[in-house]
């Protein structure tokens, strides 16, 4: 590692969605990923919404079958229009995981989690060295002591080396009419 990681990044993307153990590689990725939907979901509701940008052909309508609709996670689906899908998966079994990665303690996160999220970084080169760092940080502590030019029990201190969760860029702000028309149809209910 010749650098600290600093910009923000996705934390549902890197620490959820690999718990859903969908390969790198297969051919439909969610251009984001959320935590929360603005008066619909909370953190509370423990949900992993991916948003899809793509049509609605043969091949990713065979996608849809194969990995989402029939996933053990698989909450719903909710066609946006204008390409866009979301893709509501219920992140209650990973309860503890989810509330760890809301309060921003990778570290935490259970041994089964960690492989699953190393496993699909795996093939990632350097950033996989990040991931394992952000979930195994006292390796690091020393390494990232060094490069932010502070005492190592300042970095111990704090224990975490990745930042923590940004919940307004986790949450998911589409709420136009047309969009809450498809709500009601689906039986979500908006929260005030």
């Amino acid at each position: 590692m010749n650098e600290t990681y600093t910009d923000y990044f996705q934390k549902s993307k890197v620490f959820l969605y690999p718990l859903l153990k969908l390969k790198q590689g297969i051919a439909y990725v969610p251009i984001q990923t959320y935590v929360c939907w603005e008066h619909v979901y909370t953190v509370e509701d423990r949900k992993l919404l991916c948003e899809y940008n793509v049509k609605s052909t043969d091949k990713f309508i065979i996608f849809y079958n194969k990995y989402l609709k029939n996933h053990k996670l698989f909450n719903k689906h909710i066609d946006l229009g204008e390409n866009k899908h979301l893709f509501i998966f219920d992140f209650i079994t990973y309860k503890n995981d989810f509330d760890r990665l809301i309060k921003g303690k990778y570290s935490q996160f259970t041994l089964e989690s960690k492989l699953a999220i190393l496993d699909f970084f795996i093939s990632s080169g350097g950033v996989s060295k990040y991931i394992h760092d952000f979930l195994s940080p006292e390796f690091a502590h020393s390494k990232y002591a060094e490069r932010l030019g502070v005492d190592i029990k300042e970095i111990e201190n704090i224990y975490e080396i990745c930042s923590i969760l940004d919940i307004e860029k986790e949450t998911f702000q589409k709420n136009n009419e047309k969009l809450k028309c498809l709500l009601a149809e689906n039986s979500i209910y908006l929260k005030k």
